[in-house]
């Protein structure tokens, strides 16, 4: 039949028309065949103002859009898949059919997954990429083939690949970045120039939840100044009642006190939380009151898009073991904006190293790091070249909030399983979150991590709270799936979780 919708588009006669609606005026029309499979979709974005057409099944697939996901809500976009393929979101078949129409599921097999009894079961769940992420499947091959280059050459610059597509992640360009050491040490030395108190300003502003590293650096680097801890350190909150600190409240902190801020320490994602911290808001806001603005995206990098300098960040510090799955001690990153360059400033200076003072990035790398190590990070680097953040973050869109779906609708407010409840920390919207969800259980959540983990879903925990982290380059959404529906079940069957 003839469909006439701004366009015309021609199908076989038996075919049904199903014609959704919704809140946002999104007209979205799915052409049913007699048999059931879906012949067309057709979709009109009115903030877009273009007409959207998938010719059939095999060609729809998951948004690569990262500007138009912005601009969506996760569980909307979900329950409108579910209602153009006829599919229950909650069913396991949904699941199913969101990992087939996955543009960058073939990352998967790039990666070794943990062992589950005596043998490696690929089909294991494993959140736990915010802590430690993968092995990439070449990194023992290429630590092998470096370690006999080392014995035979004396020395040698193994970090080609590596600056490139670290710059390319973080936004920056290679001259901004170095890789050295660990992103504690990388803090300190970074501090020694970017941290210069005065009597006037000598704060520095972290959130009261930093990583505990990162409240050992600050007041370690406080008293080396000769100031006190106690008056020199700003520890933001959020709101009573509340899990994360709003934007608007580090802002106006910032504004009313900034005068007296040397250094506004944040965190790209809060490690407790997976807040998604507005990174080129805050710098703004601390160059306006002449602050100095340092960022640490030990669990950013990989996550989530960066424009670190687009957005002028004076340094940031990561390491390479989380969302970039270089291994456990892995060297470290950082990042010195371009307009530092030839700043002459304090600086602990090494082997290799300009000893003239000055704040370039590369001058932070007081020796070579090891070739070994410098290995597993080109190993990351190759799986990362095969894709973008910007796809790496649209499958979070819909990954994550997929999770987040079949948790509220597994666990609703105010209803109970068993005597258990569920609660989410985390930002409910995409662009105030990365990759992770911190799950608070109203039962001891050590048991259900450990009744999980022999199930093969591996999950990490911090206090009360399980922090749960599908990576999009190798998580699928039946992982997805298996973990809600296995709490689900082990919640409302077990007589072991009492409250």
């Amino acid at each position: 039949m003839m469909l006439c919708f701004h366009i015309s588009v021609t199908y076989a006669r038996e075919s049904r028309l199903y014609i959704q609606r919704t809140q946002l005026s999104l007209l979205n029309i799915v052409i049913w065949a007699a048999d059931g499979t879906i012949r067309g979709n057709i979709s009109n974005n009115p903030t877009l103002g273009v007409l959207f057409v998938a010719e059939s099944q095999d060609t729809m697939t998951l948004s690569t859009d990262l500007n138009y996901l912005r601009t969506r809500i996760p569980k909307k976009e979900l329950v409108g898949l579910s209602e153009a393929t006829g599919l229950s979101i909650t069913s396991k078949r949904f699941a199913e059919y969101l990992d087939e129409k996955d543009p960058i599921s073939f990352l998967q097999k790039y990666f070794h997954y943990p062992s589950v009894g005596d043998q490696e079961n690929e089909s294991c769940v494993y959140f736990c990429g915010n802590s430690l992420g993968l092995q990439p499947r070449s990194s023992c091959g290429e630590m092998l083939r470096v370690y006999d280059r080392c014995c035979s050459e004396d020395d040698f610059d193994d970090d080609d690949m590596v600056i490139p597509m670290m710059a390319k992640l973080v936004g920056a360009k290679m001259d901004e970045i170095a890789m050295n050491s660990s992103l504690t040490v990388n803090i300190h030395f970074l501090m020694i120039s970017f941290y210069q108190p005065t009597p006037e300003r000598h704060k520095i502003l972290i959130e009261a939840k930093a990583f505990p590293s990162d409240h050992y650096v600050t007041q370690s680097q406080i008293r080396y100044n000769s100031f006190c801890p106690e008056t020199s350190l700003i520890t933001m909150e959020p709101r009573e009642g509340e899990s994360y600190i709003r934007t608007e409240d580090i802002l106006d902190l910032i504004d009313s006190d900034g005068d007296s801020i040397a250094l506004v320490l944040l965190p790209g994602v809060q490690y407790y939380t997976g807040q998604l911290f507005d990174i080129k808001r805050i710098t703004e806001a601390a160059h306006k009151k002449g602050c100095i603005a340092g960022f640490d995206l030990a669990h950013a990098v990989g996550n989530v898009d960066l424009s670190l300098h687009e957005w002028n960040v004076d340094f940031a510090v990561w390491c390479t073991y989380k969302y970039l799955n270089s291994g456990p001690g892995c060297v470290g990153g950082l990042f010195v904006h371009e307009t530092h360059a030839d700043v002459k400033v304090n600086r602990f200076p090494g082997k290799g190293t300009d000893h003239v003072l000055t704040t370039k990035a590369k001058d932070y790398v007081l020796s070579p790091p090891c070739p070994l190590l410098l290995s597993n990070v080109r190993c990351s680097m190759d799986v990362f070249s095969k894709t973008s953040i910007e796809e790496l973050r649209c499958k979070s869109f819909y990954l994550t909030g997929y999770l987040q779906f079949l948790i509220e609708e597994l666990f609703p407010s105010g209803e109970e399983h068993s005597g258990a409840t569920i609660s989410i920390l985390t930002p409910s919207n995409f662009s105030e979150r990365g990759a992770q969800l911190s799950l608070v259980f109203s039962v001891p959540v050590t048991e259900v991590n450990k009744e999980i983990a022999g199930k093969g879903i591996f999950c990490d925990l911090r206090s009360n709270t399980m922090r749960v982290a599908p990576a999009p380059m190798y998580c699928r959404f039946v992982d997805v799936y298996r973990f809600a529906t296995t709490i689900h079940g082990m919640l409302r069957k077990s007589v072991n979780y009492g409250v």
